[in-house]
This record gives C-alpha cells, structure tokens and sequence, in this order.
C-alpha cells in the first residue's frame, strides 16, 4: 500500500548546475512536498539562495540529504543544508575518509571556508531510503571513489549515478579510491542490470538512459 496514495507516486526532479566543476544537484520530491535533496553542491552564498529559494517556493520540506560520494564538488553545501533544515547528510561508510579529505583540499580549489558537516547517516548497499511516499533503493557502485552508491527508483526507472556513468563517459578514476576495472564492473553488474528505460541522471552533463549507453557509451558498451 502507499501511503495516503491510491496510486503510485510520481516523482519530480529538479536540477542545480554548481559551482566551477559544474556539478548537477537534484531535488527531487512528491505530492506529499517532502523532498529529498542529492549532491548538494552549493559553493557560494548564491548557489544555497538559488536552492532554499526553490524549496520554499514549491512549498516543499526536505527530509533527506544524499550524497552519493564525496569529493569536493557534490558535497560543498553538505554543511548548509544540513545546518539550515536540521537533517543529517547520508553517505556509504567506505567513502567517509573521501568526505574527510575535503578540508585539506578546499583551500586550493577556492574554497577557503568549507566547514565539513558533522551530522552523518551511515547506509549500504539494498538499503531503502523514503521522502513522502517515495522510496530509492542504494547501489554500492565503486570505482570513482571507494565509497560511491547510486539511488534507484525501479517503479518510475529512474536513477541517480553520481560520477559513475555519464552521457557518453564514465567517471574518472585516477583519484584515490579510484580503479578503471572496479568501475567498469559496477556499471555492468549494477547499472546495466537495470530496465533498459532507466533514466539515468548524472552528477554532470546531461541525462541519459541505460539503453543509450549500453549501445554507445564507448568506455562500456555492451553492443556496438
């Protein structure tokens, strides 16, 4: 049963592109207003208006912060919004000492007060995770970062990659935690696995879907 549903929620997706990496933040939410917000990579006083101005718009109440790997661009607004809407910032375990990395870092890409959030939930593989009467299923996909999961909706085929496949590429992997081959399974035992109709939206570029790269993506096409 859903609840308060008769029917099966729909989700709705809102993208931010932030900060100089142009990264791709997600809000996405239901009829309930409850929302959920993925990679927030708000860097500047600007980029948090540009998001809370929208959730208060839309009248909409965040109840989950996602991230689904923590290098410098996708998690620059962690600390804000978990501050700001009193949530914790849920994240894979393996990836922790990614998101502790940060502050020796940010300095030298610009980010001089980046103020790491303390406030952590902790999931795994096959775990749920629910905004109103929506649900995401957690992939572990490693290979981009030790740590990286990606969040699934089978019923509306939807799918939140992070940097793990792209629109034509995949995630890089020359970073620590990084690993060519570790990826490439990821992409083939758990993203490709998906229904062919699988939205796929990235942490940049443009969306794409499971079909699409299965036939072209040159990196791990299953097909030419």
């Amino acid at each position: 049963m859903y609840k308060n549903a008769e029917f099966p929620p729909m989700i709705s997706i809102k993208s931010f592109v932030f900060n100089p990496f142009s990264e791709n933040t997600y809000v996405i939410s239901d009829e309930t207003k409850e929302c959920a917000i993925i990679d927030p990579g708000c860097g500047n006083a600007e980029e948090q208006s540009a998001i809370t101005d929208y959730i208060e718009e839309a009248e909409l109440k965040p109840v989950l912060i996602l991230n689904t790997h923590c290098h410098i661009d996708h998690v620059l607004g962690n600390d804000f919004l978990s501050a700001k809407y009193n949530l914790p910032v849920t994240l894979c375990k393996k990836d922790l000492e990614t998101l502790k990395a940060v502050s020796a870092y940010a300095p030298s890409y610009g980010f001089p007060d980046y103020k790491e959030v303390d406030n952590l939930e902790f999931i795994e593989e096959g775990d749920m995770v629910s905004f109103g009467n929506s649900e995401l299923e957690t992939l572990f996909v490693p290979g981009h970062s030790a740590g990286h999961i990606a969040f699934v909706n089978k019923k509306q085929n939807i799918c939140f990659s992070g940097d793990v496949l792209f629109d034509g590429s995949i995630g890089r992997t020359d970073l620590p935690g990084g690993n060519f081959d570790v990826l490439i399974s990821s992409i083939h035992d758990k993203l490709f696995t998906l229904d062919d109709k699988t939205v796929v939206f990235s942490g940049h570029g443009n969306s794409t879907t499971i079909e699409k790269e299965k036939s072209t993506n040159p990196f791990c096409a299953l097909s030419q």
